[in-house]
């Protein structure tokens, strides 16, 4: 009997990504890049065209991740990240309608998490979190093996709490590098595997401030495991150690006895774990 087939779409900024997933492997994929200034119906037409370039024969079912808060029951997207034109699009009626297939949305954090909870290296864990730390921190939440939306599909957007008079955003994304140190987190990377103490000592500083935006989700959701996705973590060797600092002062040590905080190494999890809604 042949394996059931997915589709897993991942909608970013300027591009949208979308591929065959079956038992959590990517067969296939294609992408297009989205024009800045696309009205709604003009970037539906691209997602629809990239879909049916890549087939449904088989397909039991389409997933997609989007960089926004979403209404997950009636697959409802709100104000998404760098497509001006997307204030309120009905993509799950829309897509079944011209489809004929099961469709879900949710978060990308969101996917990512479940997506590493279902076939990652959160596999076998119940209770996980999953954070993407790039030019901005999302975090997904993955309780007793179901993703956890909250009521507006808003939880773990931990991001958004205020830290040292701007946000854990600012300090433990890839904003922390360029807002107060003037260079990208990659050119960073780039002069730590050279040796230079100067990158070396960003890097230590960056870990500490990260290792409290991770106690925080501790104290919130006492998870498992805690796995971390996006560009900053090829980084993590630089700043692992004074990450760990940083959880070592919890109030509850005990809570970090079994504790496990672990990097991505799937490739493909954005359409791996979008897949994973409608599995």
């Amino acid at each position: 009997m042949m394996d059931k087939l997915y589709m897993g779409i991942d909608l970013g900024g300027t591009n949208v990504r979308a591929g065959l997933v079956a038992k959590g492997q990517l067969l296939s994929s294609a992408s297009v890049r989205i024009a800045e200034l696309r009205t709604e119906g003009e970037v539906i037409d691209q997602i629809c065209a990239l879909i049916g370039s890549i087939g449904l024969e088989d397909v039991s079912g389409i997933g997609i991740g989007v960089p926004s808060i979403v209404d997950p029951v009636k697959g409802i997207v709100y104000d998404t990240v760098n497509i001006p034109s997307w204030k309120e699009v009905h993509l799950k009626a829309i897509l079944e309608e011209r489809f004929g297939v099961p469709v879900a949305i949710n978060n990308d954090a969101n996917c990512f998490a479940l997506g590493e909870q279902r076939h990652g290296s959160a596999r076998g864990f119940s209770t996980i979190v999953g954070v993407t730390i790039g030019t901005g921190l999302g975090a997904g939440i993955v309780i007793e093996g179901r993703l956890f939306n909250g009521t507006n599909c808003g939880a773990g957007e931990v991001g958004n709490i205020p830290y040292l008079g701007s946000t854990i955003e600012g300090y433990a994304s890839g904003q922390y590098f360029t807002t107060f140190h003037g260079q990208s987190g990659e050119s960073l990377l780039d002069l730590a595997l050279k040796d230079d103490a100067g990158a070396l000592a960003i890097f230590e500083e960056y870990g500490l401030h990260l290792g409290k935006a991770l106690l925080t989700i501790i104290y919130a959701y006492d998870p498992e495991m805690i796995v971390l996705g996006g560009s900053v973590r090829q980084s993590y060797p630089f700043f692992e150690k004074s990450m760990w600092r940083a959880l070592q002062t919890s109030v509850f040590p005990h809570a970090l006895a079994g504790l496990r905080v672990e990097c991505s190494r799937l490739k493909d999890i954005a359409l791996i774990g979008a897949a994973s809604l409608v599995e």
